[in-house]
């Protein structure tokens, strides 16, 4: 299991989270992904990543809105959930997403998530670079 933080009430963040954590947990999803064929493609995934983004960046705009908008951040998990249905995912991406949203109580947390996945984002495009 991820952890975030290293000391969240001094708000540090695991200095691994975004370098050496966030590689291997690319690595073990795209190479198992490689052995099932059709399953996270980056396009896929990008699409889950960019509802995240657009969630970052309405609360840029309205940080007191975090507790608004936390339900509808939480349903990302019944939508990855749908995506693993239809055999778009995978159970290790739909596990990544799931176990990561878990983590998150308050807006530090959901920023910290933000961070990882970019990081999550930019190690998958090394190890599926093509579709």
């Amino acid at each position: 299991m991820v952890e975030f933080w290293k000391d969240k009430s001094k708000k540090i963040v695991n200095p691994e989270l975004f370098s050496s954590i966030a590689e291997k947990k690319a690595e073990e999803i795209a190479k198992n992904a490689e052995k099932k064929g059709k399953v996270d493609k980056r396009s896929q995934i990008r699409k889950f990543y960019d509802e995240v983004l657009n969630f970052s960046l309405r609360l840029k705009n309205k940080p007191d809105d975090f507790e608004k908008m936390l339900p509808y951040i939480k349903m990302l998990k019944a939508k990855v959930a749908y995506a693993k249905g239809r055999d778009l995912i995978s159970e290790d991406f739909k596990k990544f997403i799931t176990e990561s949203l878990d983590k998150i109580k308050d807006k530090d947390d959901f920023d910290v998530f933000v961070s990882f996945f970019e990081a999550f984002m930019g190690y998958y495009k090394l190890y599926r670079p093509s579709e």
